[in-house]
């Protein structure tokens, strides 16, 4: 029994030791290595570094602050971004449907439906019909039938004037 648990054992003392190879092979400093430099962007080979996502200027915002806790400081849009999305489109839109929206994670920056009224991402525009107030958007995929209903930001819940504690009917369309 001893000599079982002491193989094992040993096995996982090689494991764990060639972990230390690997950020040997991408040139990466390990924490507390004497002689090594600190890891840099520059030392960081090309198939490591992680891609940098192109945000869309009126959709997208930073995150909310950690300590974020009522709608004003959660909606980190900026009067630009809302006034640009608020702003009439061009003809030529198409509707996608009706769904049902409730509130969709409230720290999740920009101005985004979640829908299954859409299969790829794209820009679109929602319209609260009963306050005629509408809001570009980011239409993000989700899977379900198309008359299952969506989730939308706090922010552009806000936009058209809906309740961000209620289910609100709106229109869908694509930007045009």
């Amino acid at each position: 029994m001893f000599m079982k648990h002491y193989i094992i054992f040993c096995a996982m003392g090689l494991g764990l030791s060639a972990c230390g190879t690997i950020t040997d092979r991408l040139g990466l400093a390990r924490p507390g290595a004497a002689g090594k430099a600190a890891t840099t962007a520059a030392a960081i080979p090309e198939a490591v570094k992680i891609e940098q996502t192109v945000l869309d200027p009126v959709t997208s915002a930073p995150q909310p602050p950690p300590a974020a806790r009522t709608a004003e400081a959660l909606d980190t849009t900026t009067a630009e971004q809302r006034a640009a999305a608020v702003a009439p489109v061009a003809a030529g839109a198409r509707v996608l449907g009706t769904t049902v929206v409730s509130l969709g994670s409230a720290t999740e920056p920009g101005l985004w439906m979640k829908t299954p009224l859409v299969k790829t991402e794209m820009q679109g525009r929602v319209t609260n019909p009963a306050t005629g107030k509408s809001s570009t958007v980011m239409l993000i995929p989700i899977d379900g039938p198309a008359t299952a209903g969506s989730r939308m930001s706090l922010s552009a819940l806000r936009l058209i004037g809906a309740s961000l504690t209620d289910l609100t009917s709106v229109e869908v369309s694509t930007s045009g």
